[in-house]
Order: structure tokens, then sequence, then C-alpha cells
């Protein structure tokens, strides 16, 4: 990836057994200068589905202002929402349709399909992986090392957001394009939500103590 494109770094998806865990950093980097410290890096694609990107910020956007068009244009068609599955396949599919000019991105996309929470990895050209954790993006290193250890597809959202938050916070403390907060969002049968900075700031605090 070239050095000069704004970036986007580092991104963690969960699959638990109520729903899916996304958490995501903040910063934008520009070769070696911080570009901004409120990048966003998660997507609400239709209330039961979501996304988190890493890389380009310019294509990060693009893609998801296209997918969130076809997402409400399948809903109205059809009367239904897309699930997980489909929407990682579409998305694969049109990365696969610029792999001449690829999108510089790593997408995750998760949600549910029927009552089953899916997480899936895809690459800047349209590879497409089911996983139950994956992290994206250059601090992801640090980031599978704690999820290795403390990661669950057996527990719940609630108790997989501190272990989402302790491997993003590796990944801030030894990844120089990492950094700058972190986000938080889960996607449940209530829907889409998105954590706020007391929230995350209360979790994290709680995993310091735990050191």
């Amino acid at each position: 990836m070239d050095s000069q494109t704004l970036k986007g770094t580092t991104t963690i998806g969960l699959v638990c057994n109520d729903g899916i865990v996304f958490a995501t950093d903040r910063r934008a980097s520009y070769g070696h200068f911080i570009a901004s410290d409120r990048a966003q890096k998660s997507f609400n694609i239709n209330n039961t589905v979501g996304a988190t990107v890493a890389g380009s910020v310019g294509d990060a956007e693009s893609l998801m202002r296209l997918i969130q068009a076809e997402a409400s244009l399948f809903e109205i068609t059809n009367g239904e929402k897309m699930s997980a599955n489909s929407v990682a396949t579409l998305m694969a599919n049109i990365l696969q349709g610029n792999k001449i000019f690829p999108y510089l991105v790593q997408l995750l996309i998760g949600g549910f399909d029927g009552d089953e929470a899916r997480l899936y990895s895809l690459d800047p050209i349209g590879g497409l992986i089911e996983e139950k954790m994956a992290a994206t993006g250059s601090g992801s290193p640090m980031a599978y090392g704690v999820l290795e250890q403390d990661y669950s597809e057996n527990k719940s959202v609630q108790d997989n957001v501190p272990v989402a938050l302790k491997a993003l916070s590796s990944a801030l403390k030894r990844d120089s394009a990492t950094g700058d907060g972190m986000d938080v969002v889960v996607i449940t049968k209530d829907g889409f939500r998105k954590y706020n900075d007391s929230e995350v700031k209360t979790i994290a605090d709680k995993i310091a103590k735990k050191k």
C-alpha cells in the first residue's frame, strides 16, 4: 500500500453466542503523519449487519456508501434485510470486479443470518473467509496475541467487549499507526449499537485495574 495513502487501522471483529462485537481505533495516518484522531472505521449497513474497514480512508468511505445503498435497495425491493452472508458476498464481488484498480482496504463484515451471528473477513481483491474472530490492519498481530488467549465464541457480547478492548489496547501500545482512542459497536437481536465514550472508558478502566 502506498505510504502516502490516508490509512486507518486497527479493527477487530468477534462472534459471540448472542451477536457480534466490533472494536476499532480512531487514528488515520498519512505516511508518518497523524492526519486524524477521530476517523470512523465501523459502519452500520442495515441495523443487523455492520462492517469495519482498515486501509485507505477514501476507498473505505466509497465502499460503505455503495454497500449501504445496495442494502437499502434490497430491503425496499424484497421487504427484508440483507443477511450478513449476502452483504459479504456482494462486497466480495464488488472487490473482485475492481481487482485491476483495487480498493485498498481490509474489511470485516458481521451480523446475522437468521438467528446465527456470522463474521467474514475480506481482502482487497475479494477473497472471502468466514471467521469466529478476526483482526485487520497493522496492529492485528498484537491484537491476535490477546484474542488467542482470552476470546471464546461461547461468551456473550457483554463478556467479549472487554476482550476486544484489551486486544485493541495491546495494539495501541505497540503499533504507531494505531491510536487516539477506541470505538466499540455491538450487533445483537436488538440491532446495531455504538457504545459512547463514557461506556468505553468505564470498561477500559476495569481492564486496567485487573492488570
